[in-house]
């Protein structure tokens, strides 16, 4: 039995190679063609150092996921000689060396006649799956001509002195951007689940080499303490036996301009971001945004507009999804923001979460169970892997700066929404999910009864009291259709009237649904993502009799950024290319929005109270003062630094807006906007409304 996930990668330090080389031979290669000299090669050096090495004990106890890398020599005599180890484990590095000592002297490598040294690196991936060993070549050898031996070994040892968190139980940053190339992996594997996010570390590297896809980026010639750390390493790290910390200062400097009569745009975050380990089981994380930021027309409408109801109170406006703000200089906007968590993880099955941050489930660009849109907020999480089922319960504890506390008119309002997601795989096609959520409000804080992890909520919000809470159910599906195409749909019921089927313009028949497409590597072009996306609201979906008990949170919507009353289709292509990123997005849609004065509720905005509904029948979706939105943007990316995702970007938006009656609070018209800049990819940011 021997192991896979191996690569063996050909190094020549100083030598350029002709057609008079030729590989090291072992016995059982000689008289085989030149030509499949590298091929026997490779074959029988897996084939004698996985006979030979063994697992050690402690690496299979701890579960350790990551790679060890090591560089050996075939000498000019034919002997195997150890060069370098690079591994947390000593004892890996021990038997890697032991398993070395036992390799044949064979034939040495030449060139021009002459006998040569010729250097290998072997990177050895854990956990190691063992299969029945082949003489077959692996298809993901690759031969690489052009690097030194120095720049693996220095590309090596930034890797594993600096990429600390890949082996962590940390949560990787949520972008769309980034999370393609896991999310791929996770759909070719068995018996994973994709929708629970943000991801964490070990999760990924499970399936995915985070390591070797990051290592290609470095750039070992950078070897200025300076240079290191802009286009390699964290600006601050550091590493004991029992703990570890990273530390990054980071920005968003961002310059535009749109075809409105601003100046220009612009914004400016300085950023603090703060990971590590203490132990095994608790890890930690922190990060801190000074910004002020200028956005385009239609934004800073959004942010200051007095129309608004959900403006915060004692404030001069609300930036989508970061929060409160005040003014700064003209037409701008000062806007700190805090997110942090600690983490508890007991076991390989389970994970614990308390923290102050976003949350994300789906398999979309969109959720209406839970998405990313709103504010960061107070939250306790708990994960379970177990088997089939992954269950995902979260707790938060949500402000409406809107409403005002009931005890002080200063003090912002409080909600507290219960949640808990069960995703099952039936089949290793088939993914099918249960979602459960309740909201509640006063000021004794979250009923103890909500986090009972694994009760119904819904029957508990019922015997609490008439309209003393709010309860809503969903069910998600994912289908693999290949291993390229994956199928994912979400359908949301807030309320639904069975005595009335037969009407569905009934007001409480309150839903929404989505479907979807993923097309990874499409048409075989690597790295090539194609989505298409329909999402559907009714109205009045997501509202509440008292608007403290929506499904919402900092005067933002907890699912889809529309709110409800609405329909929407969105087409995504994303494309990489070594540094290189971009993408392309295309979003129509028709919705329905209240007017100026708000006194009759249409369904679209869930701060309003439903008591002011339109009518008890005849509901139909857009209905009130229908707008069309069309909405294009392109982004591009260059990488600077794989260990904080530090890019350069431009991005391009067109956005036209039309209502049959004017809003005050989106002014009808077209916006193009233009923005460059440089910026830390850490969480994604929604100007598609």
């Amino acid at each position: 039995m021997i192991k896979k996930y191996i690569f063996l990668v050909l190094l020549f330090p100083s030598i350029l190679l002709a057609q008079e080389e030729r590989f090291p031979v072992f016995d059982v290669c000689k008289g085989s063609e030149i030509k499949s000299l590298e091929d026997c090669f490779y074959a029988t050096a897996k084939k004698h150092f996985f006979a030979e090495f063994k697992t050690p004990a402690i690496v299979e106890n701890e579960g350790f996921v990551g790679t060890a890398n090591s560089i050996f020599a075939v000498t000019a005599e034919g002997n195997f000689k150890l060069i370098y180890v690079n591994t947390p484990y000593g004892e890996i590095r021990e038997e890697v060396k032991r398993a070395f000592k036992v390799f044949p002297k064979i034939t040495p490598a030449f060139y021009n006649n002459h006998a040569i040294e010729m250097k290998f690196e072997l990177p050895i991936k854990f956990p190691i799956v063992e299969e029945t060993f082949n003489t077959e070549v692996n298809p993901t050898i690759v031969e690489v001509k052009k690097e030194s031996l120095f720049d693996v070994v220095e590309k090596t040892r930034i890797a594993d002195s600096t990429f600390l968190e890949h082996t962590s139980k940390l949560n990787i940053p949520f972008t769309h951007k980034n999370y393609v190339d896991y999310e791929f992996a996770l759909h070719k594997a068995k018996g994973t689940h994709t929708a629970s996010k943000p991801y964490t570390y070990n999760e990924v590297s499970a399936h995915y080499d985070l390591t070797e896809n990051k290592k290609q980026f470095l750039k070992p010639n950078k070897r200025t303490w300076l240079g290191n750390k802009v286009w390699n390493e964290h600006l601050l790290q550091v590493k004991k036996d029992d703990y570890w910390f990273t530390v990054d200062m980071l920005f968003d400097v961002q310059l535009g301009k749109d075809n409105s009569d601003l100046a220009y745009t612009f914004n400016n975050s300085r950023i603090v971001n703060v990971n590590g380990e203490i132990g095994k089981n608790f890890s930690f994380s922190t990060t801190y945004y000074e910004s002020q930021g200028r956005f385009a027309e239609y934004v800073n409408s959004y942010i200051t507009n007095p129309a608004l109801n959900f403006k915060p109170k004692n404030s001069e406006g609300l930036v989508p999804g970061r929060g409160k703000s005040k003014g700064h200089r003209t037409d701008s906007h000062d806007y700190p923001v805090a997110e942090a968590y600690l983490a508890y993880t007991p076991n390989k099955h389970m994970q614990f979460q308390f923290g102050n941050g976003k949350n994300f489930i789906g398999d979309g660009y969109r959720s209406f169970i839970l998405s990313d849109v709103s504010s960061p907020t107070t939250y306790l999480k708990m994960k379970v892997d177990l088997w089939k089922f992954q269950y995902t319960n979260i707790w938060m504890w949500n402000t409406e700066p809107s409403i005002s506390s009931v005890s002080d008119p200063n003090e912002h309002a409080r909600k507290y929404v219960a949640a808990h997601y069960l995703s099952v795989n039936i089949t290793d096609k088939l993914n099918l999910g249960f979602f459960e959520t309740a909201i509640s409000a006063g000021e004794n804080g979250i009923d103890a009864g909500f986090l009972n992890p694994i009760i119904f909520y819904r029957s508990l919000e019922f015997n609490r009291g008439e309209d003393a809470g709010n309860a809503i159910i969903g069910l998600t599906g994912k289908y693999k259709l290949n291993d390229n195409i994956s199928l994912y749909s979400q359908f949301m019921v807030d309320e639904f009237s069975f005595g009335n089927l037969g009407d569905m313009s009934d007001w409480r028949h309150k839903f929404a649904y989505q479907l979807g497409a993923k097309y990874f590597d499409a048409f075989k072009v690597e790295n090539l993502l194609l989505q298409l996306e329909y999402n559907r609201a009714r109205p009045y979906t997501f509202a509440h009799k008292s608007p403290i008990l929506n499904y919402g949170n900092y005067s933002q919507p907890l699912g889809h950024s529309w709110g409800a009353n609405f329909w929407e289709a969105i087409a995504i292509a994303r494309y990489k290319k070594d540094r290189w990123s971009g993408s392309a997005k295309i979003i129509y849609g028709k919705k329905g929005f209240d007017l100026n004065d708000q006194v009759i509720s249409y369904g679209g905005d869930i701060y309003q109270t439903y008591e002011n509904r339109l009518a008890d029948t005849g509901i139909e979706l857009t209905q009130g003062n229908t707008a069309n939105i069309f909405i294009a943007d392109i982004q591009a990316n260059y990488l600077i630094n794989p260990s904080n995702n530090t890019n350069l970007f431009a991005s391009l938006s067109f956005r036209d807006f039309s209502s049959k009656t004017p809003l005050t609070s989106s002014p009808s018209g077209t916006n193009v906007w233009f923005s460059v800049g440089v910026r830390a990819d850490l969480f994604n940011w929604y100007f598609d409304f």
